[in-house]
Order: C-alpha cells, then structure tokens, then sequence
C-alpha cells in the first residue's frame, strides 16, 4: 500500500527505538520498516509521474484525484495518513490535487486546506489520473474505473473489475 498511518503503528514502534536507543541498543529492524514505510509515499508518486509519462503527460500541471485520504478503510481519522505526505510532494511536483473522501469532508492543517469533492463520472473523467489511497467499501470500483482515464491503484482496489484493466497501474 501507500504507507502506513493512524495513531499507533507508525508511532509506537519510533517511541520503542527511541526507548531502546537512550539504553544504548539499536531497533534496526523498526527503523528499516520506518524507513519502507515514509518511502512509499515518494514511491507511489513516482508511480503517478511514470504513468502519466506513458500517456505523454507531465506530473507538472496534470489533475489528480485522491480517492480516500483517511488512513484506513471506513474511517474518518486521517492521522499519520500517508494522504497527506502524497498530497503535498505532487502539490510541490506541481499537480493540480483534488480528493474526495465520504468520511473526510475536509482537510486542514497548516500545511493544506482542501475540501473534499463530490464524486461522479465528470470529475472521475477530468481528471489525468485517479489515485487509490484508501479502499472504502462505499467506492463503486466498476464505476469509477469506467469513468477514469487513468488509475494507480496504491490498495489493489480494483482487483475485482473485468473491464478497463488497461487503465489501472498497481504498486
């Protein structure tokens, strides 16, 4: 996936190294797995930016679509989310962002103020390229496959749809 979030995986296990590190030991195994994690983010992008690349686009002035930005399925807590990290490194890449999260009706922060927007099949067809971070159960894969130009899917989302299969990108 894009990376882990929420309140405890991604911060316990830094609190723990820490802990281990002021007793003179080192976690090296919790700070690979921190390491893997924070790169996903970049990882995804780079995803983003190739895929368009085929299609003859530029990351710099394409549209993108979140789907999800919560940190996991069916919630509304975006702590830790790796949303936001992708959010800001295409935001300085250039892209045009816009999200949509049935359970995030906006997010703001000091770094970003964004509302979520209302999906269908126009703003799905719009955009140069729908990304998949969080799999709510409420998504229509079928749908909004069929209405995307272009999907990288970060959650195997749409591993169920038959058609369009083309357009999908999986990590």
């Amino acid at each position: 996936g894009p990376g882990l979030g929420g309140h405890c995986i991604p911060v316990d296990p830094a609190y723990l190294s820490w802990k281990l590190r002021t007793l003179d030991y080192r976690a090296r195994f919790i700070e690979l797995a921190e390491e893997v994690n924070k790169g996903m983010r970049r990882f995804v992008v780079e995803k983003i930016s190739e895929a368009l690349n085929k299609k003859r686009k530029s990351l710099r002035g394409s549209k993108v679509l979140l789907l999800g930005v919560a940190y996991k399925k069916d919630v509304n807590d975006i702590r830790e989310s790796p949303a936001l990290d992708i959010i800001q490194i295409l935001s300085q890449k250039g892209a045009m962002i816009a999200y949509n999260d049935p359970y995030v009706p906006f997010i703001n922060n000091e770094d970003m103020s964004l509302r979520s927007s209302k999906l269908s099949e126009r703003l799905l067809s719009q955009q140069d390229c729908v990304l998949i971070v969080t799999d709510h159960s409420s998504y229509d894969w079928e749908k909004i496959v069929n209405s995307s130009k272009l999907i990288v899917d970060a959650r195997n989302a749409t591993k169920n749809v038959k058609e369009g299969r083309e357009k999908i990108i999986k990590l």
